[in-house]
């Protein structure tokens, strides 16, 4: 019988080259590479695009997906990098989301959890504001929360 471990690792293994071989279009997930030039699949290190037609459009976000050894038994934490503005995301850039925490279930795949994500960016959840800045903006001035948002994507404009 495989540890727990090598049944995260077998699991991270298939949604790799499930995800190699189709992926939805400007996203990008990937194991982290080691310096001795091995993969790490316990982190994989991801962008997710802006919709077009929304404020978010135009930016390449930067997200860190970490899994512990009961993968998929217990969801990955997910990062954006600290300071990210959004009102389900902590100031460390911890990712707050349903389907990370209390809907959890494991046949959820990366796929299913970047999507996830993306969709949160302009259809945030106020009830469940993680962070008091954008939430406040959201609530009392959307147009400045707007141009935040805006001046963030131009943050992260594409690598390619």
């Amino acid at each position: 019988m495989a540890s727990g471990g090598g049944i995260a690792r077998a699991r991270l293994a298939e949604e790799r080259k499930a995800w190699r071989k189709n992926h939805p279009h400007g996203f990008v997930a990937k194991p982290e590479t080691l310096p001795d030039g091995s993969v790490n699949l316990m982190v994989w290190r991801c962008i997710i695009p802006g919709k077009e037609g929304t404020d978010w459009e135009g930016g390449y976000f930067p997200l860190t997906m970490q899994f512990t050894e009961d993968y998929p038994t217990n969801a990955p934490s997910c990062k954006f990098p600290s300071g990210f503005f959004h009102i389900n995301v902590y100031d460390s850039g911890a990712v707050c989301l349903s389907i990370l925490s209390t809907a959890w279930k494991p046949s959820i795949t990366v796929r299913q959890i970047l999507i996830g994500i993306q969709e949160l960016f302009d259809d945030p959840n106020p009830n469940s504001a993680a962070q008091n800045i954008s939430y406040e903006l959201y609530r009392k001035d959307m147009e400045e929360y707007r141009k935040r948002v805006r001046q963030q994507a131009k943050k992260y404009p594409s690598a390619l």
